[in-house]
């Protein structure tokens, strides 16, 4: 027969588990999206053209809003045409939150492993 504190134990450990599943149906909420995501992150860029006798030579960079994203190992950048900036960047923080989703799933999987392991050791008894 189980100690009291097993069976108290065990009980925590199931309160755990259910906790983690929730946690992990609402991760997976994120991926259930239907609509098209992109790789890779918006932001703006500021340069200089590199003509003495342009603005930027005094410190007034040029800026375009760019997507960049890794391919293979490299980073790729992609201008952003204003009439698709708002476009792009929602579907890029849209892949965003897919990735984090991934992650969390990834980490709540580990949890909810180590609480099923705890849960079997205190149920396993000698032969």
């Amino acid at each position: 027969m189980q100690k009291k504190t097993s069976i108290q134990t065990l009980s925590g450990l199931r309160q755990d588990l259910r906790r983690l599943l929730a946690n992990l149906e609402g991760a997976i909420e994120t991926v259930y999206g239907r609509g098209p995501i992109i790789k890779g992150n918006v932001y703006e860029m500021a340069r200089k053209c590199g003509k003495p006798s342009c603005a930027c030579s005094r410190g007034e960079l040029h800026r375009s809003m760019a997507l960049s994203w890794s391919h293979r190992g490299k980073t790729k950048l992609l201008s952003i045409p204003s009439v698709r900036l708002l476009e792009l960047c929602e579907k890029s923080e849209e892949y965003l939150r897919v990735r984090d989703a991934r992650a969390r799933v990834s980490g709540i999987c580990k949890e909810m492993l180590a609480v099923m392991d705890r849960m079997e050791t205190l149920r396993r008894e000698d032969p």
